[in-house]
């Protein structure tokens, strides 16, 4: 009895302190995993430094202590965060997979990113066979599992995008920040009403060049990650290549990718989905 007590009381603590953090935030960067919020982190991470004078270099490591995770963890979360007791030093943002609850996240403003579910559930079946060895299925089994497949993220988007109604927030897509880095995250920064440094957003985003990203996790790694970094296809940096998926899905698991979109997404989430240049 007294280990369910404890236990019980532990997650109103963790939720306490999370809400308070929450109330803090001038934003969140939300995504559903492998839709390429590490990589924008790490441009954000840059510009951020450069801006408010960070003095040691940026790396895979320590951009958690300027663009921390919503959660508890003491080195990627908001107790690793650097600028905490800083306030206007720069914007407080803190990032999160967390499906949408309006108690959680409050009122606070959101920076939507979202990526081609055809993209996202070939890196997600990588993710889960290659980095976390979590799944031992083919990619066909995958799309149809209900844990991490395409029920799981069309569950996460139909919540995100009916949330999205009630607060300010700036769709970001991986296509779109693929295509035009700089513009894409000009317009974020513009969003969270930050003065545009042109230099430190150029530098920055060159910082943020994938080959060199994917060269700095060879050697660096993820904090609290152990996996196989000479195996590209267990990397975080894996491709970087919007529209990729062609080179993993047949026909017919394209078709299966589609119609969960066609059928199961609300006519919002079809919409926020639509930003990728996905109409279904």
């Amino acid at each position: 009895m007294a280990s369910i007590l404890r236990r019980a009381w532990r997650r109103v603590e963790k939720r306490v302190r999370l809400t308070a953090y929450a109330a803090r935030a001038d934003s969140f960067l939300i995504s559903y995993p492998k839709s390429g919020r590490t990589w924008f982190r790490y441009v954000l991470s840059h510009y951020f430094a450069a801006t408010s004078g960070v003095p040691e270099p940026i790396d895979l490591h320590n951009m958690f202590s300027i663009v921390p995770n919503f959660d508890l963890d003491p080195v990627r979360g908001m107790p690793g965060y650097r600028f905490r007791e800083a306030e206007g030093a720069i914007p407080t943002i803190l990032v999160s997979h967390l499906d949408y609850r309006p108690s959680l996240f409050l009122r606070r403003p959101v920076i939507m990113m979202v990526r081609d579910p055809r993209d996202v559930i070939v890196s997600a079946y990588f993710h889960a066979t290659r980095h976390k060895h979590r799944f031992a299925g083919t990619l066909t089994e995958f799309i149809k599992d209900r844990d991490q497949g395409m029920p799981a993220m069309i569950d996460y988007l139909n919540r995100w995008a009916g949330g999205l109604s009630n607060r300010a927030h700036f769709v970001l897509s991986y296509e779109g920040l693929s295509s035009d880095t700089e513009e894409r995250t000009k317009a974020v920064l513009e969003f969270l009403g930050c003065p545009v440094d042109r230099r430190a957003l150029r530098a920055a985003v060159d910082a943020g060049r994938f080959e060199a990203m994917q060269d700095r996790e060879r050697v660096e790694g993820i904090p609290a990650h152990d996996y196989d970094r000479s195996d590209v296809e267990s990397l975080r940096m894996r491709r970087g290549k919007a529209g990729g998926f062609r080179d993993y899905l047949d026909g017919a698991q394209v078709a299966e990718v589609e119609r969960f979109c066609s059928t199961d997404l609300t006519i919002d989430a079809k919409r926020l989905v639509g930003h990728t240049g996905l109409n279904v």
